[in-house]
C-alpha cells in the first residue's frame, strides 16, 4: 500500500474512534492526478445522502491543466463506495452527538485508490495543549537518552 495523501492536521484536531475504508468514484483524470500525489484533504470531510456516502471539498487538480474539460471542478462530490451495512452503522453513528466523518487518507491497494476517513470527535483547546505539552516532554526524553547512550 503507497500513501498518496494524508490529513495530519485531522489527527491534531480530532480524536479518531473508529477507521473506514471506501473506495472512490473518479474519472481518469482524476485518477492520474491522485497517483501522482495531487490531491489535498484538508478541509475535507465525508457526508451521508440518501443512503450513500460522499466525499466534500477534497482539492484534485486536473492532471494536465490545460487539457482539463470544459467546467471541471477539482472540489467536487465524489461517492464513496461502501456496504449498505457499513452506510447504515454511519448514518446511526454520525447523528450522535458531536461525531463527524472525517478523511484520513488516500492509498492504493491492488491498483485501486483507496480512501480511509474515520468517525472523529473534536478535541478541546485544553486537550490540544496536553497533546503538545506530551509530545515536547517525549521529544525531551528521546533527546536525552540518546545523549547518554
Amino acid at each position: 500500500m503507497k500513501d498518496l495523501a494524508e490529513n495530519k492536521k485531522a489527527y491534531f484536531d480530532y480524536d479518531i474512534l473508529e477507521r473506514f475504508e471506501a473506495g472512490m468514484v473518479l474519472t481518469g483524470q482524476e485518477v492520474k492526478s491522485i497517483k501522482s500525489g495531487r490531491i489535498n484533504l484538508t478541509g475535507s470531510y465525508v457526508v451521508l445522502k440518501n443512503e450513500e456516502a460522499f466525499l466534500l471539498n477534497a482539492d484534485v487538480p486536473p492532471y494536465q491543466p490545460k487539457n482539463a474539460p470544459p467546467g471541471y471542478d477539482s472540489a467536487r462530490l465524489r461517492k464513496l463506495l461502501l456496504n449498505k451495512s457499513e452506510i447504515k452503522y454511519l448514518i446511526g453513528k454520525s447523528q450522535e452527538k458531536h461525531l463527524t466523518l472525517l478523511p484520513l487518507r488516500v492509498y492504493t491497494k491492488k491498483g485501486k485508490i483507496k480512501l480511509e476517513f474515520g468517525l472523529a470527535k473534536g478535541r478541546q483547546k485544553q486537550s490540544k495543549k496536553e497533546l503538545l505539552k506530551k509530545r515536547d516532554v517525549k521529544r525531551e526524553i528521546e533527546m536525552e537518552l540518546k545523549a547518554r547512550g
